[in-house]
């Protein structure tokens, strides 16, 4: 929903000039009318924040608090790194975790101890492309990681403007890099969820453990 469609009025406005009187001309049928449209119209303004749509880290923290899981707000840095990975998809038109190098190295600015990345096309709205992850269980889990509170989301269009790419970085707060040898399994990117509306050929099959409608696993 556009801020321009938040901003239209349902009420009526009143030319210059012009003014609504209450003489004794009036009848109680007319007062009552106004007074009706005057109630009704302050409620949709009283309403018009709460009608307001939520942002997408408000509606990752709503799915959160459901499942037991704490609020995630917007960061910087991770903002910057799904725009980077969103950026490398659109313009090399591939869906991949890699296409700008490995997610370890790439979320590494971010100080996180535990971070996760899910990336996804086929959508222009991030409602929907949150659906998608929300029906994916590893993309699910990404969502639920444990102890998250910072998140990036952003999106590209491709060079012919018809596709757009998602990625969303969700990452714990900054921590001290693990000694050698340590490994978190919840730093490594899970699975991608591949959807276009019209694509004009099959996607290009991954190497999958499991292939599950669709999905590489």
């Amino acid at each position: 929903m556009s801020a321009q469609r938040l901003e239209a009025s349902t009420m009526p406005v009143e030319k210059p000039g012009i003014a609504l009187t209450w003489g004794p001309m009036t009848s109680w049928g007319t007062i009552r009318r106004r007074a009706a449209l005057l109630i009704a119209g302050l409620v949709l303004l009283a309403a018009a924040p709460a009608m307001a749509a939520e942002s997408p880290a408000e509606q990752i923290s709503g799915f959160r608090l459901k499942h037991g899981e704490g609020r995630v707000t917007r960061d910087a840095t991770l903002d910057r790194i799904a725009m980077d990975q969103a950026r490398a998809m659109a313009a090399k038109d591939d869906l991949s975790h890699d296409a700008l190098g490995p997610f370890t190295k790439r979320v590494a600015p971010s100080g996180a101890g535990r971070a996760a990345e899910n990336i996804a096309y086929g959508y222009d709205v991030f409602e929907k492309t949150l659906g998608q992850w929300i029906d994916s269980s590893g993309h699910r889990k990404n969502l639920l990681l444990h102890n998250a509170s910072r998140v990036g989301i952003a999106s590209a269009k491709n060079a012919s403007g018809k596709r757009t790419y998602w990625a969303m970085v969700i990452a714990g707060d900054y921590e001290t890099k693990p000694g050698k040898g340590k490994k978190d399994k919840d730093t490594e990117p899970l699975v991608a969820v591949k959807r276009d509306t019209t694509p004009a050929t099959k996607p290009k099959a991954a190497n999958c453990h499991v292939k599950l409608l669709g999905l590489c696993i």
